[in-house]
């Protein structure tokens, strides 16, 4: 039964997060309610090695389907990678929860700007070319996959924003170009909480199959509708997020 339960939510996670991200916002609070006495890490641990596959998954059926800016993205894949394990390993020094309270708001300010600039992200206009380009996506997978490694919560859709609002990439572009950042900064962690034995390898298999039903059916629908689609499910997923990091920062 417990099986069944997790395999659900990361059915569900992995179709949002396909999408535009968030899938933690599922698949974790689903194994903290399974495993409430599981030291926190092994369960980090079981989410990165499921939400790795489905992301993977993502951004191959994306690279099919839309034009990737390869020359920008490969460098930005390996400074999200550099990124994240820095920031894994930052946490086993010190807590990142003095991030908590701040989260919710920064959350609120990227919602809120997406409501206002209705046409953002609706048409695909890249702002920069050649090495201007590379150099703005590497400073986004260096900044965010820092965060992913060291914090994590909402990492997808802030890839996501940064490469609408900085970039210059309509939704759907952007969430292709975020799934491939994603999968850098997730295996990079992965292979931090594997190094340390904080992974339950016959849970995270399992998860994966059906992290990636999920991540192919939500790919799917994002190429087949595009990207004001992507936008409407974007604005959703933040809005779960602002609700769930402000709950746990300031009620729980």
């Amino acid at each position: 039964m417990e099986l069944l339960i997790l395999s659900c939510a990361s059915l569900l996670a992995g179709f949002v997060d396909s999408i535009i991200g968030g899938g933690g916002l599922i698949l974790l609070p689903a194994l903290f309610a399974v495993f409430p006495a599981t030291q926190p890490a092994t369960l980090l641990g079981v989410n990165k090695g499921a939400a790795i596959w489905g992301t993977a998954a993502a951004a191959v059926q994306y690279a099919r389907h839309v034009e990737m800016r390869w020359a920008a993205l490969l460098p930005a894949a390996l400074a999200g990678f550099v990124g994240s394990f820095g920031g894994a390993w930052l946490v086993t020094l010190i807590s990142p929860g003095f991030l908590r309270k701040v989260l919710p708001f920064v959350l609120m300010a990227v919602l809120l700007y997406t409501l206002v600039r209705k046409e953002l992200g609706r048409r695909h206009t890249p702002r920069f070319t050649g090495h201007a380009e590379t150099a703005a996506a590497c400073c986004i997978g260096l900044v965010l996959g820092f965060y992913d490694g060291f914090f994590g919560p909402g990492t997808g859709s802030f890839f996501v924003f940064l490469f609408v609002y900085w970039l210059g990439y309509d939704f759907l572009n952007a969430s292709a170009s975020a799934k491939l950042l994603n999968t850098a900064t997730n295996l990079a962690a992965l292979l931090l909480f594997a190094y340390k034995g904080h992974v339950w390898w016959h849970f995270a298999l399992t998860l994966a199959l059906a992290n990636v039903a999920g991540s192919l059916l939500g790919t799917r629908l994002a190429l087949k509708h595009g990207a004001g689609f992507v936008r409407v499910v974007f604005i959703g997923v933040v809005s779960a997020l602002i609700l769930k990091t402000g709950f746990d920062a300031f009620l729980k």
